[in-house]
């Protein structure tokens, strides 16, 4: 399998010459101490290694093993233990934790790039941690002092681990439905009762307890409410107690991810604590959701850049065919690379995920400012912004990943349908990104129901707004491009507007629509992003990475910017001809 290499001048360009991160930090009393480039730079170089070294190398082999459930114990595959002792050593798992309970403290937007290079070396494992960093995101939140004090440093040591639990065999998308009971206690605990299924890293082999987050109903109430319920019992001075009531009923046997352990949870008067108020769990496990939405997105960008460079390798490696014209070297046989198609494929790849990395780190940056700025106006378009994002995150990028890893696939050709070559794997790793943490169809109804035109267009107007003020702004893009994307963005406020004004009339327009919304809104921000990116490489002081821009740009703006034009025309079409043929002709 080919080694893994972290795209580290990219990501150390992206933070500071594409988004000005000095800049943000230093605004940011909270970040101002915490974090320079240099600090960022050494960060990333150490993430680059033990993704390199550590996490990469139990990839092909946790796939081939996978997880075991034997007796009361799941079983995670050889070398698992020993790599996540490292990394939780490390602190990679409290990278971007409050430091009051011993995280870093690191911004997010250099916390997705830890995140990338850590899917790119394999998404199974690096899972484990990013549920253990959620669920510690909404416990600070939304937990107690007494609790936050408790569990958090635990978490984010990376000693303890833990797990988010929603979904149930009749609730699966529409929670509504759950059945898992919360009974108050006289000590003020709650008695848990209730299985759930499809749970991440439920139960496990590498920390000592698992720390989960719960869905369940008070009595009398159709109201949710979210409990900390913790494997093993925690004893006042943090030592661990009796078992809890908490067990694996079995796990799940997967199309990808054999190394994560899918499982089902079954909750017998376990003992459990609120976290937030009573009939509000959706609230505070909506703060855990968003999260990890955008960490399922970066883990379909780190599908992408992995793909990227296994085609890319095997393209220059593999000698098939003569080239169009014939050789330039007057050999035989040519490595494929020369072929048109395949790099159709590979400048395809490439071009959505660097503009997906642009994606990341932006959105990483609204989330740092909604937490640490001390401006109020600043904070709370940052919080407007996050809330635009956050779905396009999850589904644009997983959507696109999956599509990386098919063409990568396909560059390889037969040999990408074996096993020995490593592709395959990627594709069936990355499948389930567009359908866990809300399936990507309601990413996008969430997107255009709730984002776009449930403030009427408020919050996507001045987003736009934004955009067409920094595009005016470049001085080294050419004008056709500008143009062509102020053009496009014009559309999406136009069309999302004549949404907004049907919606009532046709109530099953924007189900029927959100997905070309969002995938038009996709497209036209990422050619926004290529312009931010060639503008502010003009003046890179390494020829071929300008060059290499340049060439990206162009092909992103001659072969792939059309598609937001087709699915903006896909939107102005309505939903007639989707919903007029009745349900029995199906």
């Amino acid at each position: 399998m080919n080694p893994y290499n972290a795209p580290l001048a990219e990501m150390r360009f992206l933070l500071e010459k594409v988004f000005d991160a000095p800049k943000t930090w230093s605004e940011m009393p909270a970040m101002a101490e915490t974090v320079d480039m240099d600090t960022a730079a050494a960060i990333l170089d150490e993430a680059d290694k033990i993704s390199r070294e550590l996490i990469h190398p139990i990839n092909r082999s946790g796939d081939e093993q996978g997880v075991r459930h034997e007796a009361d114990k799941v079983i995670t595959p050889d070398g698992y233990k020993a790599v996540y002792d490292q990394y939780a050593e490390g602190g990679w798992v409290g990278l971007c934790g409050d430091p009051e309970f011993g995280g870093m403290g690191m911004p997010k937007m250099l916390g997705v790039l830890v995140d990338e290079m850590a899917y790119s070396a394999c998404n199974a494992f690096t899972l484990y941690g990013s549920l253990t960093a959620g669920a510690a995101l909404a416990i600070h939140a939304h937990g107690s002092e007494e609790i936050k004090e408790q569990y958090l440093p635990m978490m984010y040591s990376g000693e303890w681990a833990g797990a988010m639990d929603m979904t149930e065999p009749q609730a699966g998308s529409d929670l509504r439905n759950i059945r898992t009971k919360a009974v108050p206690n006289e000590d003020g605990s709650y008695k848990i009762t209730g299985s759930k299924i499809f749970i991440t890293g439920g139960d496990h082999d590498l920390t000592e307890n698992v720390i989960h987050l719960v869905l369940a109903k008070l009595p009398n109430t159709n109201g949710i409410s979210l409990f900390l319920v913790p494997k093993i019992k925690v004893n006042a001075d943090n030592s661990l107690g009796d078992a809890n009531g908490v067990t694996v009923g079995s796990i799940e046997h997967k199309m990808g991810l054999k190394g994560s352990a899918t499982c089902v949870m079954n909750f017998d008067d376990a003992e459990g604590y609120l976290i937030g108020k009573p009939n509000r769990g959706l609230v505070c496990m909506f703060t855990m959701m968003n999260y990890e939405r955008l960490a399922i997105g970066i883990q379909g960008l780190g599908t992408s850049q992995a793909a990227y460079q296994m085609a890319a390798d095997y393209a220059k490696e593999r000698v098939q065919g003569v080239a169009a014209g014939g050789s330039p070297t007057g050999a035989n046989c040519d490595p494929i690379l020369v072929h048109g198609d395949v790099r159709r494929m590979l400048l395809t790849i490439r071009t959505l995920t660097e503009a997906g990395r642009a994606l990341s780190v932006y959105t990483g940056q609204q989330l740092d400012l909604a937490k640490y700025s001390e401006d109020p106006d600043v904070k709370a378009k940052a919080s407007r912004f996050m809330g635009l994002l956050t779905p396009v995150s999850k589904a644009f990028l997983s959507d696109r990943g999956l599509d990386a890893a098919i063409m990568a696939q396909q560059v390889f050709g037969g040999h990408g349908y074996i096993r020995e070559t490593g592709i395959e794997q990627l594709v069936r790793d990355t499948r389930i990104a567009q359908i866990y943490e809300g399936t990507n169809g309601i990413q996008a109804i969430d997107f255009l129901g709730r984002k776009v035109t449930g403030d009427n267009v408020t919050a996507l107007s001045e987003f736009i707004t934004e955009q067409v003020a920094n595009i005016n702004g470049y001085q080294h893009v050419s004008d056709a491009d500008k143009t062509r994307i102020l053009g496009l963005l014009e559309q999406l406020l136009v069309v999302a507007k004549q949404v907004n004004e049907n919606k009532l009339s046709h109530p099953a327009l924007i189900n029927a629509c959100a997905v070309d919304y969002l995938d038009a809104f996709g497209y036209s921000l990422y050619g926004c992003f290529w312009l931010a990116m060639v503008n502010a490489a003009n003046d890179h002081d390494d020829d071929n990475f300008k060059q290499q821009k340049s060439h990206l740009n162009r092909f992103y703006f001659d072969k792939l910017i059309a598609k937001a034009d087709f699915h903006l025309s896909q939107v102005s079409m309505g939903d007639a001809s989707i919903m007029q043929m009745d349900a029995e002709l199906f």
